[in-house]
């Protein structure tokens, strides 16, 4: 079997964050985004409460503190709300254990198993570089919970993902170095490149007042299930002005910045977000005025119209002719909450039309995109 299908990954299980609210999270999540309300935790289970939101195959966990000693609130006494799990589901639970524990990864403890009346879930978890997030490894057999802990509700509550959000496409991380997360992600995960970026953005930012900052991006990804991380760490001149230090600042430590969910129809359901209150990262109109001659030059002809794109700030890009993709950017949940402890996670909306990449031109218009919210906001 190859190295990068030997952990046997099926995909991401769920998303697990730590939060010092959950009533704020259920409201973005339920109430704004149409997520189904699906499972909940007992009072005090572990020193937490937790809830779980589905929309789609994208599942989201939120646990707040109910004690001052637990894990949670030992987390966010560190960072803010974020993402402190990733849960993936594999093929064969102790076979991921052996791959891992021959690669030397640090694993946390030994399988545990949990029943109900579908089935069983097996897990283990293992410590990351993505800051404090953990990775759990899960065999899912007939399981009919989100996870051990968490009861479902007979019927779910809230959303109906009118929205009609699909899966989880990728996560995107930041890091002050990027070269030991990438030697560990192939040696211990046995991920594989995927794609990259470096630029910066010293020559638009000096037209804007201020110095710039810029990046270096590395995806690595696992073929065999199609998992992709993309990471990022801040690149030369002015390393500490870029923004993703400045997440690092804010997050105290590397970590997880967002996570991008597909879509079917990112026009017509952007138009909705905006109608129920949900903030996007703003677009210049100059980057539609150049768009027509970047999408020409690759052989792109868009089944959007233009106008749509420009007065929705939908950001697209390309591998060549038939291949594009179709995304945007929500404001951070600190912005989102009005409050610092939301921390600075986003999430990305995509819709990928025959384009599996994720877009050089996006990637530096999202950049500048964060840099003038960071020179409107004093932080650059």
């Amino acid at each position: 079997m190859a190295r990068s299908e030997a952990l046997g990954l099926r995909g991401i299980h769920a998303v697990h964050f730590y939060v010092n609210d959950l009533s704020r999270g259920r409201s973005f999540w339920v109430d704004t985004l149409d997520f189904a309300f699906i499972a909940e935790s007992g009072e005090g289970a572990e020193g937490a409460k937790s809830e779980a939101y589905r929309a789609g195959d994208a599942t989201y966990i939120y646990s707040a503190p109910t004690s001052d000693d637990s894990p949670v609130a030992k987390f966010l006494s560190r960072h803010p709300d974020g993402i402190a799990e990733l849960i993936f589901e594999v093929e064969d639970v102790k076979k991921t254990f052996q791959v891992l524990d021959e690669r030397g990864a640090a694993i946390v403890g030994d399988i545990e198993t949990t029943k109900d009346d579908g089935g069983t879930y097996r897990s283990f978890s293992i410590t990351t570089p993505f800051g404090e997030a953990l990775f759990t490894f899960a065999q899912i057999d007939g399981f009919t919970g989100v996870a051990p802990g968490l009861s479902t509700f007979a019927e779910p509550k809230g959303g109906k993902n009118a929205f009609g959000f699909g899966e989880i496409d990728h996560v995107t991380s930041n890091f002050l170095t990027l070269k030991p997360l990438i030697l560990w992600c192939k040696d211990v995960l046995g991920l594989e490149e995927y794609w990259g970026i470096e630029f910066h953005t010293q020559d638009y930012a000096k037209s804007q007042g201020h110095t710039g900052s810029g990046l270096k991006s590395t995806v690595v990804w696992d073929p065999h299930s199609g998992v992709k991380f993309a990471n990022n760490e801040p690149n030369r001149p002015f390393f500490a002005k870029s923004q993703i230090y400045t997440y690092i600042e804010d997050n105290n430590g590397p970590g997880i910045q967002h996570t991008a969910l597909t879509i079917a129809d990112i026009v017509g359901t952007v138009d909705a977000m905006r109608e129920r209150g949900i903030q996007f990262m703003p677009t210049p109109g100059s980057y539609y005025d150049m768009l027509p001659k970047r999408l020409d030059a690759a052989g792109i002809e868009l089944d959007e119209p233009m106008d749509d794109l420009r007065r929705t700030e939908i950001l697209v890009d390309g591998e060549g002719p038939g291949k594009y993709l179709l995304q945007i950017f929500c404001k951070d949940f600190a912005t989102i909450y009005d409050n610092p402890n939301g921390g600075p996670f986003f999430l990305e909306i995509i819709q990928r039309k025959g384009d599996r990449g994720f877009g050089g031109g996006n990637f530096r218009a999202l950049f500048e995109s964060i840099e003038r919210e960071q020179v409107a906001t004093g932080r650059v």
